[in-house]
């Protein structure tokens, strides 16, 4: 199995994702080809002791940098890092691609080089996010703004069978985030899709949910497009860094013995931040392209990537892409909606 890594165009450099990819390639059966200028790859990889022997370079002469448009950037850059690993998936030459770059641009370049798994409309970023109880994966975190309720539908589907397959979910518990729980709430498009849902027989629909349920536990994936969905997202992440701040502040503000009470709580705060820390779920994968391909944040560092590569190697394994296109064929999608 080979997992290409897109090492170009991302905030903290290239150092970092390189480490994070050897740092894998230690752990697992797979070859990690690192994609992107070869000569900064090798000097990086050179400097490893004892790299390991599963680690290949596959050149790339140009890079998609964060301030581009993706399409404009896709079509005048074709040797771009991440246009070549999608077309090293895309040649089957690797089972999933790792882009820590551009999101904009790494959904393009899915999209336009590897393409869509028939009967699916728009790919879905599904994100894990964690809950009192486990994981809930978020569908869509941002790939779609503006979807319909068949879109929302296939991410439905497509959400459930990752729950499944890589969370361990035995009947993930499928929830449209709404205004409220009633089935008459919402806008047009949550209106729609309700009842879309409701007649699927490979979910298990639980109805309307909140934003709270996110957190809670509540449901296992939860369906929204990618407007609400990347809101949602960013500001979990933004609480959960808020809170573990507001508590230190706290803490230096209460006095002496409550500083003597964090000192003995330290161990109990680390297992909390790494529960709440996105590198440990190493990267969302776009759902719906016919291929492997897990989109990871731009300032992703070595652990981020490392964890990447892991959940990579599952998504290969448990041979994800066609159990969504078998569970698509064999049950279609309403087409009320597609005008």
């Amino acid at each position: 199995m080979r997992v290409a890594v897109d090492v170009m165009g991302t905030d903290r450099g290239s150092a970092p994702i390189v480490a994070g990819a050897i740092a894998a390639a230690r752990k697992h059966s797979c070859t990690v080809v690192l994609v992107g200028d070869e000569s900064e790859i090798r000097t990086l990889v050179e400097k490893e002791i004892n790299c390991p022997s599963n680690i290949e370079i596959h050149h790339a002469s140009q890079v998609v940098e964060m301030c581009e448009s993706p399409s404009e950037a896709l079509r005048k850059k074709k040797d771009s890092s991440v246009a070549v690993a999608s077309r090293l998936v895309k040649e089957r030459y690797c089972e999933v691609a790792i882009c820590p770059g551009s999101t904009g641009a790494a959904v393009a370049s899915a999209l336009l080089i590897i393409g869509r798994i028939p009967g699916v409309d728009r790919a879905a970023i599904a994100t894990p996010i964690p809950n009192l109880t486990g994981t809930t994966v978020l569908m869509d975190s941002g790939a779609n703004v503006d979807s319909k309720p068949r879109h929302l539908v296939q991410a439905a589907v497509m959400g459930s069978w990752y729950a499944k397959l890589i969370l361990g979910v035995e009947e993930p518990r499928v929830g449209l985030l709404n205004v409220g729980e009633e089935e008459s709430k919402g806008n047009e498009q949550t209106k729609a899709t309700f009842p879309l849902l409701k007649k699927r027989t490979d979910i298990h629909f639980v109805g309307n949910v909140e934003g709270r349920d996110l957190n809670n536990g509540e449901v296992d994936v939860m369906i929204c497009d990618g407007f609400v969905g990347n809101i949602a997202l960013k500001l979990s992440e933004g609480l959960a860094s808020a809170m573990l701040q507001f508590l230190r502040a706290a803490v230096m503000e209460a006095g002496i013995i409550a500083k003597l009470g964090a000192v003995l709580l330290r161990p109990a705060v680390r297992i909390l931040k790494k529960r709440v820390d996105p590198s440990v779920y190493g990267g969302a994968p776009l759902l719906g392209v016919n291929g492997g391909f897990i989109i990871c944040h731009g300032s992703s560092d070595a652990v981020a990537i490392e964890n990447a590569v892991r959940v990579a190697v599952d998504f290969a394994q448990k041979d994800v892409v066609n159990r969504i296109r078998e569970s698509l064929e064999r049950e279609g999608i309403e087409e009320d909606d597609k005008d």
